[in-house]
């Protein structure tokens, strides 16, 4: 199995001057490449000087996450790509797991590993956790890290199993597969890209696993960090498109309806909280909705549905009412 790490780069010398070192001395048997968004920081020289023996894959401008991968991928040749960010720590023997897994289990198309947190290594991380999953009303969440919420990692996700959706931060997939969807939605730019690709590849059979035997480490809000306005923008509004894209018009309208109301609520709340740029960020997020709403039509009449995508039905109603914060407690309940 050939497999290429792609990791997507802008503007982060520094984050790869700290993290590329470890993909190195622990990746034997796999290609590394980097992907530059037309970085202005040296990231480029910075790679010729230091590690001559990568390939750089010099992108015209920055497309971000999803237009950035697409561009890019297309000049790599492997089985399988792992699409990596660049402000990640890698452990020995990571691939390995992962190899195995995809042996094991042909019908397999996405796989992602154990992620703790680079700064608090004994939790696991928001972006990914130990595999993701949604709710009824499309709501991303992780076992391991439900909203704010993360869960100390005692080994209760050494395990390998079917999840919903893997994280960008680390993601394998088969390259056949990842061309045939179409890549990720260039629309999204960045942020629940990869929620909507493995929604893509679930609707059209292909399933998503976790695999606990291997680690990584993510340090986390490198590009954009919770406090960042734009992060509010493009999450609230990506995840509007991918409902509107995966679920039949007679789930998807009564839903998008109710996570609308839903958004209001949080905009609200940012203003009480004194934050008045999330509030315009998620006004910002449903006009460009309404904006593109005809194209993210046009893409669900192409797409194949399937029937059961949700493990409860409201993360928000167990998470603030019931006060549910661990995922085993979660799906018990």
């Amino acid at each position: 199995m050939k497999i290429a790490i792609a990791i997507l780069n802008w503007n982060g010398v520094s984050l790869l001057e700290r993290y590329l070192p470890s993909v190195v001395a622990h990746s034997r048997g796999a290609s590394i490449y980097v992907i530059d968004n037309a970085s202005t920081d040296g990231s480029v020289g910075f790679l010729k000087k230091n590690y001559p023996q990568i390939p750089v894959i010099a992108n015209e401008s920055n497309g971000g996450f999803a237009k950035g991968y697409n561009d890019g991928l297309r000049h790599i040749d492997a089985d399988v790509y792992c699409l990596l960010n660049s402000d990640v720590q890698v452990t020995k023997n990571w691939l390995a797991p992962i190899v195995e897994a995809f042996e094991e289990h042909p019908d397999v198309a996405i796989i992602q590993p154990k992620i703790l947190d680079l700064k608090n290594k004994e939790y696991f991380e928001y972006a990914g956790a130990a595999g993701g999953f949604i709710d009824k009303l499309g709501y991303p969440f992780c076992r391991g890290r439900i909203f704010q919420a993360l869960e100390k990692d005692e080994g209760q996700y050494n395990d390998i199993t079917q999840i919903f959706w893997a994280t960008g931060a680390c993601m394998f997939i088969k390259r056949q597969v990842f061309f045939e969807l179409g890549g990720f939605d260039e629309t999204y730019f960045a942020h629940q890209e990869e929620v909507d690709l493995c929604w893509r590849a679930r609707n059209e059979g292909h399933k998503v696993l976790y695999v606990g035997h291997s680690t990584i480490y993510h340090l986390g809000g490198s590009t954009l960090s919770n406090m960042n306005p734009k992060k509010t923008y493009l999450n609230f509004r990506n995840s509007l498109f991918t409902i509107t894209k995966n679920l039949p018009r007679r789930k998807a309208g009564p839903i998008v309806l109710a996570r609308l109301l839903l958004d209001a609520v949080a905009a609200v709340r940012f203003l009480f909280q004194l934050k008045p740029l999330h509030c315009w960020a998620v006004l910002r997020a449903h006009l460009s909705y309404y904006r593109h709403l005809p194209q993210m039509l046009k893409k669900r009449e192409k797409a194949k549905f399937i029937l059961k995508y949700y493990v409860t039905k409201s993360i928000v109603w167990s998470y603030f009412v019931h006060q549910i914060k661990n995922f085993n407690i979660l799906v018990k309940d």
